[in-house]
């Protein structure tokens, strides 16, 4: 299976799939890594490891971004497309193309805090002020509404009462990183049936039923 994977930032998320590819954990190929900011440091990273990369710059764009975006995508013609930290929502005609083939993964536990301007810090901080106990982080398919597909994984994360809104971000960062690649493997290994809102996930050859995460 080929991937494609769009970023926005710093690219620790993308890090965590290359590491899992690189040690075999994964076998998949990343066959591009897209930002829509030409100073994402995500993109050093793919460059570090050979990656092809692509810049199609917002600001440069600007409405001509989306359509833009489409005919990349076309033009690699990826298995799956996985938003890692991408900050730009898909337009329909993207999420239409490529039905059940995006993923994302979002920095709490849908289907709270969410939706439009729930990302990144912001996720966080709202979480902070919320005062739950729990957080985690969520990766899901990408569907017409902003964090509304059908969950594939959840992990809770256990908040202190002297957790920042910034520690509460490297909690659920470690989370993700590993997390995404496990989504990921499972989606490669065709483990993963949608089934209206819902995911079911099969059972591993072997009959060992599901993984837990890396062995």
């Amino acid at each position: 299976m080929n991937i494609v994977v769009l970023v926005s930032g710093r690219g620790t998320d993308l890090q965590s799939i290359i590491d899992a590819v690189e040690s075999g954990y994964l076998e998949v190929e990343i066959k591009a890594v897209i930002s829509d900011k030409d100073n994402a440091y995500a993109l050093e990273r793919a460059k570090n490891h050979g990656i092809p990369t692509y810049v199609l710059a917002k600001k440069v764009l600007r409405d001509g971004f989306q359509e833009a975006l489409l005919d990349l995508l076309l033009m690699l013609n990826p298995d799956l497309i996985v938003l890692a930290g991408f900050l730009t929502i898909l337009s329909p005609s993207i999420i239409e193309h490529f039905t059940q083939r995006i993923i994302n993964i979002h920095p709490a536990l849908l289907p709270s805090f969410c939706g439009k301007g729930y990302y990144g810090m912001a996720v966080h901080e709202a979480v902070y002020r919320s005062g739950v106990k729990y957080t985690g982080c969520t990766v899901h398919f990408v569907n017409a509404g902003v964090d509304m597909g059908p969950i594939i994984l959840q992990e809770v994360v256990k908040l202190d009462d002297d957790d920042t809104p910034e520690r509460i971000a490297e909690k659920v960062l470690e989370v993700e990183h590993k997390l995404l690649p496990e989504a990921i493997k499972l989606i490669a290994e065709g483990r993963v049936v949608i089934e209206g809102n819902r995911t079911r996930i099969l059972p591993a050859k072997g009959g060992k039923g599901e993984e837990g995460g890396r062995q």
